[in-house]
């Protein structure tokens, strides 16, 4: 099938109507959906012609939580100190996540080292290959630490300056809630990332979007430059998310 176009519409919008039948005569399956996010998370395109949109629709049929984060709090001055990091450095923390797929990213972002470094005195990147990509087939140039699989990221993100990351929502929400300066590639014709997760970072004023077919590594340091020296007007996040949804689940026991 040609990708993009009216075929994968049509067959987009079939597989919509049949989810939506699926739900409406089998009400009995589901004894609750909780949604992870808020309403205005959601965005108002349609499910195809003659179907509700995706916020009236899940509005409908399910409550919703809020974020979950997951975590406690981090305190960033005790991860620093405990991963080496000065308070005179500047950390980018460069990860895509638990795929294989981001390894040209990785390599470009580390061809960006220089371009950045000229314009942030102190600056250290820090990439994290995770499981999936093997941390020789990155190179490191002065100036780059390269770490295979890291547990617990998300204290390395919320003890970062400034990350570079992949379109994920786990990963973008994790420095949206630590009010983290970050640049994110949406994966190309991945659906998720370039328009639900885009939009619900649009919606917390997070972060700074990129195109990985255009951005080059001298453009790439520059964005960095200038994301660290954005103020950061993040709205803020709840943090009562996990309470929300256990009691949302509490009811039905």
């Amino acid at each position: 099938m040609p990708d993009g176009g009216a075929p994968e519409a049509t067959l987009t919008a079939d597989y919509n109507a049949e989810m939506i039948e699926h739900v409406a005569r089998y009400p009995r399956l589901r004894d609750r959906s909780v949604f992870v996010g808020d309403p205005d998370d959601l965005v108002a395109d349609s499910l195809g012609p003659g179907l509700p949109s995706v916020r009236d629709w899940t509005c409908a049929h399910f409550d919703f939580a809020g974020y979950v984060s997951g975590y406690a709090p981090v305190d960033r001055d005790e991860v620093r100190a405990e991963l080496g990091w000065g308070s005179d450095e500047r950390v980018c923390l460069v990860t895509v996540g638990g795929s294989g797929v981001g390894g040209p990213l990785l390599r470009r972002v580390v061809d960006a080292h220089p371009y950045a470094a000229k314009r942030v005195p102190g600056l250290r990147t820090v990439v994290v290959t995770g499981p999936r990509i093997d941390p020789a087939s990155v190179p490191a140039p002065a100036g780059v630490e390269i770490r295979g699989y890291v547990p617990g990221l998300y204290r390395l993100l919320a003890a970062c300056d400034v990350a570079v990351v992949q379109g994920g929502l786990t990963t973008t929400m994790e420095l949206t809630a630590a009010r983290r300066p970050f640049l994110y590639f949406p994966l190309r014709h991945h659906f998720e990332q370039q328009r639900h997760v885009a939009h619900r970072l649009d919606r917390h004023r997070a972060g700074t979007r990129m195109d990985y077919d255009t951005a080059t590594p001298e453009s790439i340091g520059e964005a960095l430059a200038a994301e660290l020296a954005r103020p950061v007007a993040y709205r803020p996040v709840p943090i009562d998310g996990a309470r929300k949804a256990a009691a949302l689940l509490a009811d039905l026991l």
